[in-house]
């Protein structure tokens, strides 16, 4: 079996690349990477053969990587942008998130691919889950920013195309995805902790009593596995976390904890901290901080049979040692 694999220089992409031959290794792995590559060589991503194909976008031509590939990973992306300053940021997202998207599927289908996995965002379902509730399979789609319209236009135009192509799919929405070598929210989360405890600072966190699932690497390139060989996983839409929902504060002590320093927070009421946020013109960071966002992840435990295999303690442990080692 080959396996194609996009964003294969990417936060996931790499790990999943490196980790994807072991663990299976009848798998020949084909990783697209953007760059040109000399000819007459075997180029290599980690244990990877590397396909050139330039920029991703409507009119890429994928012939060469998709020869003899039997599945498709697809990874590379627009990712989501905190101060985005495009004149339309929708658009540009759609440029590669759905187009580029499409154009790529289509291509594979016509290639003889048999099935096309596509990793999404629960951004397709909402920011946040009200207090008790929980986000499914089932749930309604109401994306509110452009990041996650592109990823819900995108869901439903692969699964038209797979219906009238005859291809499998399997779409995976996933939140935060952290582990060794994460950048954005999450490292600044960890930078704030250790400077915070580094310096004896106090933090007005301690109050928040959010839940929020998030998704550990290893857990997802675990997933990724079965979303290859699992013939149930065919055409079939996945959330995904950890299974052990943090709040803020939660998270905060167990990142202190792992680094092996002590952090003093205080409760300041969620509508406080709201208020700074709007003086800071920063109202969008401080709802992820306080909101909730949790998913159920049942439907990937009774169909697949499916358990995260690291729990979050030891997950959390890599995370932070990789930013601390990566601090000296």
């Amino acid at each position: 079996m080959r396996v194609l694999i996009t964003g294969s220089s990417g936060f996931i992409g790499r790990q999943l690349v490196r980790d994807l031959q072991n663990e299976i290794p009848s798998i020949l792995i084909r990783a697209a990477v953007r760059k040109t590559l000399n000819e007459g060589n075997r180029p290599k991503v980690g244990q990877a053969e590397a396909v050139a194909i330039g920029e991703i976008d409507a009119f890429t031509n994928w012939g060469k990587a998709l020869n003899q590939v039997d599945v498709v990973i697809h990874l590379a992306a627009r990712v989501h942008i905190m101060s985005d300053s495009s004149a339309d940021p929708l658009e540009e997202y759609r440029k590669i998130n759905v187009a580029a998207t499409i154009n790529l599927a289509r291509q594979a289908a016509e290639a003889g691919v048999k099935r096309f996995i596509f990793l999404s965002s629960i951004k397709v379902n909402g920011e946040l889950t009200p207090s008790g509730d929980v986000f499914s399979e089932i749930s309604p789609l109401l994306p509110e920013d452009p990041y996650g319209i592109s990823k819900m236009e995108a869901e439903e135009s692969l699964r038209s195309l797979c219906r009238e192509k005859g291809m499998e799919f399997v779409i995976i929405r996933v939140p935060l995805v952290y582990g060794p070598g994460v950048k954005a929210n999450f490292q600044k989360l960890m930078l704030l902790t250790y400077k915070a405890s580094s310096y004896g600072l106090p933090l007005p966190l301690g109050g928040i009593k959010n839940k929020r699932s998030m998704l550990a690497l290893g857990n997802l390139i675990d997933f990724l596995y079965l979303a290859i060989l699992h013939p149930k996983a065919a055409n079939e839409i996945f959330l995904l976390c950890d299974g052990s929902d943090l709040s803020t504060s939660e998270l905060l002590v167990k990142l202190a904890i792992s680094m092996h320093q002590s952090l003093f927070l205080f409760p300041l009421p969620d509508i406080f901290l709201q208020f700074i946020g709007i003086l800071m013109g920063n109202k969008k960071s401080i709802l992820r901080l306080t909101a909730s966002l949790r998913i159920d992840a049942s439907k990937a435990r009774n169909l697949l049979a499916w358990y995260p295999p690291i729990k979050i303690d030891d997950a959390i442990a890599s995370t932070t040692r990789a930013f601390l080692k990566e601090k000296n």
